[in-house]
């Protein structure tokens, strides 16, 4: 069977937990941090477990993800 392509910019943005779910940053954190309350800013720098059809979709881009 032919190896299978990683596709490098989900890797760069997605790591893998201890037992084995995806994690991710939350989105809307980048700029335009005036407008945001204080505590919506403390809640986008906690990283996000994947799940369902995200989930899915992520583990075929990442064949041979091991963080």
């Amino acid at each position: 069977m032919p190896k299978l392509k990683t596709r490098k910019s989900a890797a760069k943005r997605v790591h893998k937990t201890a037992k084995g779910k995806i994690k991710r940053q939350r989105a809307y954190h980048s700029h335009i941090l005036t407008k945001k309350t204080r505590a919506h800013k403390r809640m986008l720098r906690k990283k996000i477990v994947v799940e369902g059809p995200e989930e899915k979709r992520l583990k075929r881009m990442l064949p041979y993800l091991e963080k």
